[in-house]
């Protein structure tokens, strides 16, 4: 479906200049697994220590024996383990209940450690028993108990995570309605663990069916259930493939669901919502499209102006970015002098300002988006706070911040041509912004190891060179000993940057260069 590849409708980089490329990198991030939860302090896998709140009143372990020796502990799992396979076989007197308690015994050992003995379990063959405790007509407790089993099994090592393939298809029976709302999370929470593991899995997830009935978990007001279900949601759709994503958005009532969870629900329900539209708006144009016009630009904005949660400003941050990047008319909703835009700018200077690392950077990404668009939101982004506090970033902010800035003040500078010309500069913004100080920082990317920051300064130099007036762009370039950053890559095995590079040398800085004085 040529509507939803991954880049098909994101504005193209300028040709030779600064372009919005930072959107289609922010696709691509978005799709390699775990990233952004490792960025958000939030784990993409996911270890259940804790037991689910329910009308069952499953007892919790307090004593969690972190540091046991490990080997005592899968002696001890190994045991429990054939316990249960006697206690399955079982089939007199108490059989329930003794099947009930040796999934306990299990669980517990499963859940006491931070790195649980998740091999050992595996050896003694736990998988298919528990598989068999998962058939239908058990009842809720020992279906609890097992889930959660698979859940702390599935929140291993990837070889250790696909072991749990045979249980998948009675975990995602499971979620339907005819399921106990605790049975029905603890067996989310666990396919969340397996879609988290990386596209392979993903893939035999959706195969199996399991997109819709996560999507009828997300969809009630139940903060628990719904949580967990959005948490697992996210990583189902995570990609790379968009089909997932467009047609999660085409499902009853999901549209309503995820508004009404940021309207009204807590930071953490809001965030797990939030991370469900990063993936949508990241890679599905018909998701984006939908989400645009939906109220939710004006929800994500408040968010971001009045939460101080940096687990749910990151994906607030990234699904504003994906929207005003995402669409063709995603920008004119923001509309300049209204209200909304005025906040979101207001927010975004906010983040900039913020001690927390990942939030400049994120703010700046998406200014840079914004910054991409028309030459009213240029000028917007122009005359704001923002500007000032992006130069500082230029030249103090770590590396990775540093490349986002730059992209964001770029394309302040210029607009898109037709076809591959030359962009057309915006000469107040190109002076201005380089009279304030910014060239040495762009000089300062071309020097760097990464080719994308590299490319990215020699795209402004190019700009400096070509646009300044009375021709003091080679002047400038020299001071600040940009010949000697671009002569660099005179033999550079990129040949991109090498063309790039020494055509600016040959055209600005020839023979002839400084014959006149």
């Amino acid at each position: 479906m040529a509507d939803d590849g991954l880049a098909s409708h994101r504005r193209d980089p300028i040709k030779s200049s600064v372009g919005n490329v930072a959107a289609n990198r922010r696709r691509q991030q978005a799709i390699t697994v775990g990233k952004e939860r490792r960025e958000a302090l939030v784990r993409t896998k996911r270890l259940c220590r804790v037991g689910i709140s329910s009308d069952n009143d499953v007892p919790d372990d307090g004593d969690m024996m972190i540091d046991e020796e490990q080997s005592i502990l899968e002696s001890q799992t190994s045991s429990a383990v054939e316990e249960l396979k006697s206690a399955v076989m079982y089939q007199g007197k108490g059989a329930k209940q003794k099947r009930v308690s040796a999934l306990r015994e299990l669980r517990r050992l499963l859940s006491r450690s931070e790195f649980p003995p998740i091999e050992a379990a595996l050896k003694a063959g736990a998988i298919s028993i528990l598989v068999k405790c998962l058939s239908f007509g058990s009842p809720d407790e020992q279906l609890f108990e097992a889930a959660w089993c698979l859940t702390n099994i599935a929140a291993g090592k990837p070889e250790e995570t696909k072991a749990l393939l045979p249980a998948l298809p009675l975990l995602i029976a499971h979620l339907g309605e005819k399921s106990s709302p605790p049975v029905a999370e603890q067996c989310a929470w666990a396919l969340g663990n397996v879609a988290g593991e990386g596209e392979e899995l993903r893939n035999v997830l959706l195969s199996q069916g399991a997109l819709s009935p996560l999507t009828r978990m997300m969809l009630p007001n139940q903060g628990s259930t719904v949580r967990t279900a959005a948490w697992a949601l996210s990583n189902l759709i995570k990609g790379p493939d968009p089909k997932a994503a467009s047609e999660l958005i085409q499902i009853d009532g999901v549209i309503d669901a995820i508004l009404r969870h940021l309207r009204k629900g807590g930071d953490e329900l809001a965030t797990e919502v939030a991370w469900v539209v990063v993936y949508l708006s990241a890679l599905s144009d018909t998701a984006t499209s939908i989400l645009v016009k939906s109220n939710l630009l004006q929800l994500l904005v408040e968010r971001l102006a009045t939460s101080n949660n940096i687990q749910l400003l990151i994906p607030v941050l990234r699904s504003l970015g994906n929207l005003v990047a995402g669409a063709s008319h995603a920008t004119s909703v923001l509309v300049v002098g209204n209200e909304l835009t005025d906040n979101f700018i207001a927010s975004l200077v906010k983040c900039l300002k913020s001690e927390h690392r990942v939030l400049k950077k994120e703010a700046a990404w998406v200014l840079s988006n914004i910054a991409a668009g028309s030459i009213e939101h240029k000028k917007l982004i122009y005359s704001s706070e923002a500007v000032p506090l992006l130069l500082r970033l230029l030249s103090t902010a770590p590396f990775d911040i540093r490349k986002e800035v730059a992209y964001a003040l770029g394309n302040l500078c210029v607009v898109s041509s037709e076809g591959s010309g030359m962009p057309a500069l915006i000469l107040e913004h190109l002076v201005s912004l380089v009279d304030r100080g910014c060239l040495p920082g762009f000089i300062d990317l071309v020097r760097t190891a990464d080719t994308e920051a590299a490319k990215l300064g020699l795209q402004f130099i190019e700009l400096v060179l070509r646009g300044m007036p009375n021709g003091k762009g080679p002047k400038l370039v020299e001071r600040e000993d940009g010949i000697d950053a671009m002569e660099r890559f005179q033999f550079h095995e990129n040949e991109d940057l090498r063309n790039m590079a020494n055509r600016l040398v040959d055209k600005y800085f020839g023979e002839d260069y400084g014959l006149d004085e």
